[in-house]
């Protein structure tokens, strides 16, 4: 193209005069051309006019950027990966059964032996399952946030829960009645591909876990639990306290407060109250044990 004196970061042009700026870029190529030979090749999608700091994109390459655009504005501010992963058309004929929920700390949204009215799909919350053996303190197999959903043995034909869910960490989420959960299952093969692999994950979580709270120490634990919320609600920063930790790591209040106490002593955190920052990420991480690594979502 022409005049490369002062060259900026080119626009994307607008469509209204899109076909005759393209026309004016294709006069100008050299006939039979390195760039005319791969435009006819099919091995271009735009032209960079720098007359006119423009990008001129080909019609087929125009279609997909809009497509990718609409989109993106209809559907890419979803924050829960499972509705995320959905098609546009099946993400809007879930949208009318999606309530936006609040959910407080502690707040139990399953219990066991009961039926499932609603699923669950976290936000910003983090939510523990607990198992809860007779006469024994409760203990955590599953951790579900944004990643995920509170409900999947709906997904297995199952409406009864066989576990306690209870809000570690409160806030957002979307909640969907039971029936229409159900209907959308069997409507959606993306919902269902997705959940299929998401359950499979989850028993992956467990097994581990289960690994974890018997062979590691606590203030491992305590370390790579910290990590996995952190990473759930996107922040550094969050409320907990060492009663809902000692809760769904099956352990004494004392066991946490001594944990705790080792990692801010060497300022990886800071814990006052229920509040807790994470300081040093990196030394927290060197302090944790590997099921971080395999169970935690990755800031």
């Amino acid at each position: 193209m022409s005049d490369r004196s002062t060259p900026r970061a080119p626009e994307l042009a607008q469509a209204e005069p899109q076909d005759e700026r393209l026309r004016s870029a294709l006069l100008r190529l050299v006939t039979g051309g390195p760039e005319q030979q791969a435009i006819e090749a099919g091995e271009i999608d735009a032209i960079i006019d720098y007359s006119h700091n423009k990008v001129i994109l080909f019609p087929g390459a125009q279609e997909a950027t809009q497509h990718e655009a609409t989109h993106e504005s209809a559907h890419g501010r979803v924050a829960n990966d499972l509705l995320a992963a959905l098609t546009l058309a099946e993400y809007q004929q879930l949208t009318p059964s999606l309530e936006p929920v609040t959910l407080a700390s502690d707040a139990v949204l399953l219990e066991p032996g009961e039926p499932i009215r609603f699923v669950y799909f976290p936000i910003d919350c983090v939510v523990s399952l607990l198992a809860t053996p007779k006469g024994r303190r409760t203990v955590e197999v599953g951790l579900v946030g944004f990643e995920g959903m509170v409900g999947t043995s709906l997904a297995l034909g199952v409406n009864v829960s066989s576990l306690r869910a209870r809000v570690h960490v409160g806030g957002t989420a979307f909640r969907v009645p039971q029936v229409r959960f159900t209907e959308l299952l069997r409507q959606s093969p993306t919902l269902r591909r997705e959940i299929d692999l998401y359950i499979y994950a989850e028993l992956t979580a467990a097994r581990q876990t289960a690994v974890c709270s018997t062979f590691h120490l606590i203030e491992q634990r305590v370390a790579s639990r910290l990590l996995m919320t952190s990473a759930r609600v996107r922040s550094d920063r969050f409320y907990v306290t060492q009663e809902s930790l000692a809760g769904v790591l099956g352990v004494r209040r004392e066991s946490i407060s001594q944990g705790a106490g080792g990692l801010q002593s060497r300022r990886l955190i800071s814990y006052h109250r229920g509040n807790l920052r994470i300081l040093n990420r990196r030394g927290l991480e060197a302090a944790s044990c590997h099921c971080y690594h395999q169970l935690g979502l990755k800031r």
